[in-house]
């Protein structure tokens, strides 16, 4: 190479979308790549000579899995260890000796085994599976997993709470985190989003002070996993554009029955980028197949205390059982004559677009279909980031867009131990990795060669640039780019509207949401201990909705405060107030019961009949009946039946299940009956409006329990189910179908309402 041909063209505006390949040419040998002419001396160590062109730690996990079947057990030289039980002492009682290398390296380990958590996002469950296009995208996008139908990207998933710490319950009232890894075959994207489509703050300055601010106050370090505090309250009542993610959190959907029931959103607006280099933005939507479910406030409570790790167990246990959580990814797309035409700043990541303005669009479905080997090598050590995008996909000006770009990469640093992280398997692209970065700490790639720069001359030019042909590039022009460059800290008029969203959500709120989300304001500002805030924050929603402002005011003791003067005193007039879509239960799913968990009461003396006929009923729709009794162990029917149950109403209270079967037989339910741990089942499943079937003489225990056989207005139960023998068969159809319905809210009565 004589010169490098493309200098030229790294000059003037003209050339800036001409990106050429990088200059290589092909040597006569591998030698002049060599890193040492006696690269050809192989042994079981070194291996041979590396793979032309190839970078072969890119490769399958399976690489880098470990069984240990058979095998002895050995230090982490690969020494084989002789006595596990016993460190090296002088004489039987006489002191350790410093000398006992494998207590020093095992100690050692262990005292290290632990890695800095995640500042946000600490507790989180992971796992493995495909996405699958629906049809090519190409019009809109040259990004790899669109290219064609049928095409399978792998992805890993990450899903978390956001202000818990690595310990944390699973249950808390908080927003989760939904993070998708498609490991394409042109490098890693990272789609880093929510299970809610807006966030607090506008601009990424602001982050560090809402994180501080949500997390444990400092001084005594409580609440965990919380948001029902001082310091919260206090930094959003003074940031009125966080009024819109307040509804939201409020909702249900900040409690959600499971991960593989809850919908993610990318937040930001991105942009989809095609071969002929034209740009349309687009915001991402995960919906789940299983549909939109929550858990109520009550329950979310008393699981958090019965079993932390509930979401982390449910997504597991699905999984392990071939139930594979599925959702369809959908897009909004539109272009920015589209979004000039908004009556909101479609890069305000505290506004959404209402899918009545731009439909979503169905493109493909993800499957997670493989549980993690080890929690730490992989759920734990995953390193998302929203800058990790491939070519088809790009940035929008969104100024917390931009702060998170930078903040993800600086953050793996510290966690993962160096700039290396990207080499840990779980965070390793199956596309090949080919570059001039070196060294580092955990540095795992050992490159051939001694050329560690570009351009070059000494590897025949590689590795060299792509060109914009097939490499990444920034689209030239972004919306706003036609405002003034002059350097401002100022936001968009747009931003200043911080209530008209807010009062979208809660205005397309069915009533049952309404009165929770208004339960959940109530319960978060009594933990306030500064009545000045408390006032703040009904001033601050009077702005959004006068009902739930005064419904506050008067649940909270207080006087209705005059409303916070608005940042925007006459923003733009929105296009519609209401959008069905926004409400949780709009998405029911199929209205199966794929997965649902039922719990059977047994005891002596059961009518087993219409046990087994329930019971295979179930199983054949899906769902996952459980045998709970007293005690575990067998219990004997009427008829000599024999029932074996696996959990007891101790330690498998009535509220991890998501419906309860009582049986028929007298002496079963005199037996029952004397246990106090049986009315309190019950009355978990009736209060937090779950489907009951009472068969025959279990009907005395609803009377025992004090349960009402009729709602409050005096309608039927829906969910509330009697039979016996004579009409079991409708009656379990009866209970199949209104388990469909996930929950029956008829029944709700707030015991503090007036």
């Amino acid at each position: 190479m004589p010169s490098n041909p493309n200098k030229p063209l790294e000059h003037g505006l003209a050339n800036a979308a001409l990106t050429p390949a990088g200059a290589t040419v092909s040597p006569p040998s591998r030698l002049p790549g060599a890193s040492t002419l006696s690269e050809a001396n192989a042994s079981s160590k070194t291996g041979t000579v590396a793979q032309e062109g190839v970078n072969a730690t890119i490769d399958t996990l399976d690489r880098v899995r470990v069984d240990s079947s058979g095998q002895v057990l050995t230090t982490n030289q690969g020494v084989p260890i002789a006595d596990n039980q016993n460190s090296l002492k002088a004489g039987p009682r006489g002191p350790a000796l410093l000398e006992d290398f494998i207590l020093r390296e095992k100690i050692t380990h262990f005292d290290h085994e632990r890695i800095p958590e995640r500042i946000v996002h600490a507790r989180g469950s992971g796992a493995h599976g495909f996405f699958e296009a629906y049809e090519p995208l190409t019009q809109y996008t040259k990004a790899a997993p669109f290219k064609e139908a049928g095409k399978i990207t792998p992805v890993f998933v990450r899903f978390s709470t956001v202000a818990g710490e690595r310990g944390s319950k699973d249950t808390a009232r908080d927003v989760r985190g939904f993070a998708v890894k498609f490991y394409t075959d042109e490098g890693n994207w990272d789609l880093v989003g929510n299970n809610m489509p807006v966030f607090f703050i506008q601009d990424a300055i602001k982050f560090p002070d809402l994180v501080h601010a949500v997390k444990p106050e400092p001084h005594h370090q409580m609440p965990q996993a919380a948001s029902a505090h001082d310091t919260f309250w206090d930094f959003v009542s003074l940031m009125p554009e966080s009024t819109h993610m307040l509804m939201w959190q409020m909702s249900d959907r900040a409690i959600p029955r499971s991960y593989r029931m809850m919908q993610g959103f990318g937040v930001h607006t991105f942009r989809l980028v095609n071969d002929a280099g034209e740009s349309f933005l687009v915001k991402f939507h995960w919906q789940p197949k299983l549909g939109t479910h929550s858990m109520v406030w009550e329950e979310a409570v008393k699981i958090s205390g019965a079993d932390p790790d509930f979401h982390r167990r449910d997504l597991w246990e699905a999984i392990e059982a071939g139930e594979y959580p599925e959702w369809e990814l959908g897009l909004q797309i539109f272009t920015e004559e589209q979004a000039e035409q908004f009556s909101f700043d479609i890069l305000d990541a505290t506004k959404l677009i209402p899918e009545e303005l731009v439909p979503v669009q169905v493109v493909g479905r993800m499957v997670l279909n493989r549980n993690p080997d080890n929690f730490f090598a992989e759920t734990e050590q995953v390193a998302f980031c929203t800058a990790h995008i491939v070519p088809g996909l790009d940035f929008t000006n969104d100024p917390l867009l931009a702060g998170r770009i930078h903040s993800y990469v600086d953050t793996q640093i510290s966690r993962l131990g160096g700039p290396n992280f990207h080499e840990l398997p779980i965070n390793a692209p199956i596309a090949q990795v080919h570059n001039n970065q070196r060294d580092g700490m955990h540095r795992q790639a050992i490159h051939r060669g001694r050329v560690s720069y570009e351009p070059n001359s000494l590897a025949g030019g590689a590795p060299f640039q792509a060109g914009a042909d097939q490499g990444f590039a920034s689209i030239a022009r972004r919306i706003d780019a036609k405002e003034s460059a002059d350097k401002v800290r100022i936001k968009p008029e747009k931003f200043a509207d911080h209530y008209t969203q807010a009062r979208l959500f809660f205005e397309s709120q069915t009533e049952v949401e309404k009165a929770h989300i208004g339960n959940a304001f109530r319960f978060e500002l009594s933990k306030v201990t500064v009545p000045a805030i408390r006032e703040r924050v009904v001033a601050s929603l009077l702005n959004a909705s006068p009902e739930l402002a005064a419904r506050l005011a008067q649940d909270l003791g207080m006087e209705l405060p005059a409303a916070l003067p608005k940042a925007l005193e006459n923003p733009a007039a929105p296009e519609i107030e209401s959008s069905p879509a926004l409400s949780l239960l709009a998405r029911p799913g199929d209205g199966g019961i794929r997965t649902r968990k039922i719990a059977i009461l047994v005891a002596n003396g059961v009518e087993g009949a219409s046990l087994g006929k329930l019971v295979s009923a179930l199983v054949a729709a899906g769902a996952v009946p459980r045998l709970v009794g007293a005690r575990l162990g067998t219990y004997v029917g009427a008829g000599g039946e024999k029932f074996a149950a696996d959990a007891t109403m101790e330690n498998s209270p009535g509220f991890l299940f998501d419906a309860l079967v009582l049986p028929d037989g007298a002496a079963a339910v005199e037996s029952l009956s004397k246990d106090a741990h049986t009315l309190e089942f019950l009355r978990a499943q009736y209060w937090h409006c779950k489907t009951i079937l009472a068969f025959g003489a279990s009907e005395a225990l609803l009377g025992e329990a004090q349960i009402p056989l009729t709602l409050p207005d005096g309608s039927a139960d829906a969910g509330l189910i009697l039979a016996d023998a004579a009409n079991a068969d409708a009656a379990i159809a009866d209970f199949i179908s209104a388990m469909g319905a996930h929950r029956h809210f008829g029944r709700e009565n707030d015991p503090t309402a007036a």
